[in-house]
Order: structure tokens, then sequence, then C-alpha cells
């Protein structure tokens, strides 16, 4: 989307009291035309195009703030950074990741709750009836090796 359009995020800053600036539109509109989990220094070198002005220490203040407000999520792939990915307007969808030890790729596995049965609301269910805790979402991250790498393996 060119930039100066938003994405429909402004409720979400009104809601908390918060101003929309240039600074933070153009941080999610970097999130959400891009596939993939950014780290905070990929998200700086492409606002950097928009705003050239910004600087790293505000890219990082604003990726905080934005994960806060639940416009963003926060991960850890064990890669020594920590990576963004927008999921404003995803808010129902379970959201899985595939990372494959070897190469590091990461295969997003999403499952719509209004479209398909939740593999995991047995053991959500348990776990609730165990221990009365009620999961909101869940951030699951399962470690293996990708077909690529699984036939590399296979052909040495």
């Amino acid at each position: 989307m060119p930039f100066g359009q938003g994405c429909g995020c402004r409720g979400r800053f009104r809601e908390f009291g918060l101003k929309w600036t240039q600074t933070r539109q153009a941080i999610i509109e970097v999130l959400s035309s891009k596939n993939g989990h950014l780290s905070a220094e990929e998200i700086f070198l492409e606002v950097k195009k928009l705003l050239p002005g910004i600087g790293l220490a505000t890219v990082y203040r604003t990726l905080e703030l934005l994960t806060e407000i639940g416009i963003i999520r926060k991960y850890d792939f064990k890669d020594g950074r920590s990576r963004y990915e927008f999921i404003k307007g995803k808010e129902k969808v379970e959201h899985y990741h595939l990372i494959c030890r070897i190469c590091g790729k990461i295969i997003d596995y999403e499952i719509d709750h209004e479209k398909q049965q939740n593999p995991l609301k047995e053991l959500k269910d348990i776990l609730y009836a165990k221990c009365k805790f009620t999961i909101e979402r869940s951030d699951i991250q399962f470690w293996g090796i990708c077909d690529k790498c699984k036939s590399l393996i296979e052909k040495s």
C-alpha cells in the first residue's frame, strides 16, 4: 500500500489514547506489506526509505509500543534477534511457526477458528479444567527439518 494510507490501525491508537504519528504509520505499513518475520534492523532499513531521518532507537521504541497494544507480535526464533510480525485483523487466528533447525527457514501455519477446528482445543480445555487458566492466545514454535534440508541430508 502506498505510504500515507494507513492500515486501519488508527482506531487502536485512539483506544489507548495514543497519537497517530508518521513514524508509527511507516513502521506499521512496512510490517503489514512484508511477508515473513522482520528484525528491528530490517524494519529500520525499510522505514528509512520512507523517513530518512528516523533513528534505530525510535524504531525499537515503536516496535515495543505496537507489541503492547496488539498490532504486532514479537518472536524469538533463537537466532540472536527478535523478529516482528503484523497481526492486526488476525486476532481469531492461531498462528504457529515451523522452524528448520538447519537452514532457519520459518514456515507459518495458521488456523482460523471460524473456518477450521483447532487441533489444540482439547489440550487448552484440559489446561483450563486443571489450572483454571483461560488461554487467550498461544505462540507455538515447532523445531525440525524442512523438506529441502531433509532432501540434502538424504542425498549425502
